[in-house]
């Protein structure tokens, strides 16, 4: 029994060290996109522009758009994890932090390997996060939540969800380029193979959750019929 509990809580640890680093990466791997200048992932190109409008460091819009989209959870019925609530905090603290050590950059022989570094750890922080299964991120139960209410596909939700991220962010002045294009690329294969890095091994004992190394994305519906929402103990994105 005591060897049990040994392993449950070291198991437990190891989840939630991933879940942090990889919150902490996120921040991080976005601040370096912004420090590039080169285009930012879809919710970035957002937070820039809100944070151009109101004077706010984008750090700070961060989390605030991550509470407003937390509160739409409300009516749409979905139930936050730690991971969920850890999400709104963490990853706007660390971007403000990286961006705190990580001064402008001005050669574009820096900043393409500065993006490039960006992508590649956003998709380990992916990995990580989404490995330790501690609940989706705000923005993806927002996606999962209007599936279920409006009857339409994850696919067609979450297109229509980040078209009008990137048109507003754009329209505010946020950063879109050559960046956003190849994150969008880039950032599916990338969180795969980090999340098969990074899949925890199986634990004994009751109450645990054990990674399996996959996402827990619902497959694309081919049609329109609602996809289940992930619950407390899974994830999706951390963005």
């Amino acid at each position: 029994m005591a060897r049990t509990t040994d392993r449950s809580t070291t198991h437990l640890t190891r989840r939630l060290v991933q879940l942090y680093l990889g919150l902490a990466l996120y921040g991080a791997s976005s601040a370096l996109l912004v420090r590039a200048g080169l285009g930012l992932e879809p919710w970035g190109v957002l937070h820039q522009g809100l944070a151009e409008l109101t004077g706010i460091s984008i750090g700070v819009v961060s989390i605030i758009v991550g509470a407003v989209v937390l509160l739409l959870w409300i009516p749409l019925r979905q139930r936050p994890g730690l991971g969920t609530v850890s999400n709104v905090f963490v990853v706007g603290l660390a971007m403000d932090g990286t961006l705190a050590v990580v001064g402008d950059l001005d050669a574009l022989g820096v900043r393409i390997p500065v993006m490039v570094l960006g992508i590649v750890l956003n998709g380990v922080a992916t990995g990580l996060y989404i490995a330790a299964r501690f609940g989706p991120g705000p923005r993806d139960g927002l996606m999962t939540g209007l599936n279920q209410i409006t009857g339409r596909s994850i696919r067609l939700v979450r297109t229509a969800i980040e078209v009008a991220v990137v048109v507003t962010g754009f329209l505010l002045g946020g950063s879109l380029g050559a960046g956003t294009v190849l994150y969008a690329l880039a950032i599916g294969p990338l969180a795969q193979l980090f999340l098969r890095l990074f899949a925890l091994p199986a634990a004994s004992g009751p109450g645990v959750t054990v990674a399996s190394g996959e996402p827990s994305t619902p497959a694309p519906a081919t049609g329109s019929e609602p996809v289940a929402a992930p619950t407390s103990g899974q994830a999706i994105l951390p963005q």
